[in-house]
């Protein structure tokens, strides 16, 4: 999967790249013990910081990242970033712009009389014929502030132009600045093609094979990640 990003020339040395989901992961998952004791097993038990299922999705993809510091302050958003003169007419100039609550009045993602934010995109994204571009909240990342509204672009089609990225804020009582290079949007390929769905009883030889794994895996940790993890490379 090639997937190319462009950016206006004028800001080609001024924008964070986006980059790979593996080089973003927080600095919580990294400071997390991988075991803890737990007075109901009266034991010390694994974290999810072992479980490969969690950590694979978190460094899944890639990740667009915000472009400058932006001030958060009584529910008032602001930035300093200055930029010089751009090159495409119509382009944004700000990391944020805004839904109106109309927009999604009605949805689980109201709250009230709030507005939705939308994450300006700086960088356009082609990926190859008959794929489409999955963007969600930043997986297991529920210390942001904000929820990523999820979407679906057919992005082999639509790139001559940024993909925006709107969310909700979900913490009023944020104040303070999301930094720079700020995970805002993951993202990953998915094809297009249906999916051809079939529900059928196991047959014997798939009960004697359930029955041997699940035995394995109360017997011990590690058996999904030593016998059936796929390695995954820095992408």
């Amino acid at each position: 999967m090639n997937i190319q990003f462009r950016c206006d020339p004028a800001l080609f040395d001024l924008l964070p790249r986006p980059v790979p989901a593996k080089a973003a992961l927080p600095d919580w998952l990294r400071r997390m013990a991988p075991r803890v004791p737990s007075p109901v097993h009266q034991r010390s038990i694994r974290t999810v910081k072992q479980c490969p299922p969690f950590v694979d999705a978190m460094t899944h993809g890639f990740m667009v990242l915000l472009p400058c510091d932006v001030t958060v302050e009584a529910g008032r958003f602001s930035w300093d970033w200055p930029l010089p003169a751009l090159s495409v007419p119509g382009h944004p100039r700000a990391p944020l712009s805004f839904h109106v609550p109309e927009q999604i009045a009605g949805s689980p993602l109201a709250h009230g009389a709030h507005s939705a934010i939308k994450f300006n995109s700086f960088w356009t994204v082609e990926i190859d014929e008959g794929w489409s571009l999955m963007a969600v909240h930043p997986i297991n990342r529920d210390d942001l502030p904000f929820r990523l509204v999820t979407g679906l672009v057919d992005a082999d089609r639509f790139n001559e132009v940024g993909i925006n990225f709107p969310a909700v804020w979900t913490d009023p009582a944020f104040n303070g600045v999301l930094p720079r290079g700020t995970p805002v949007a993951q993202c990953y390929p998915v094809p297009r093609e249906p999916l051809d769905l079939s529900c059928e009883p196991m047959s014997a030889a798939q009960v004697q094979g359930y029955e041997q794994l699940a035995g394995k895996i109360m017997a011990g940790p590690g058996v999904y990640r030593k016998s059936f993890r796929s390695k995954r490379g820095a992408g």
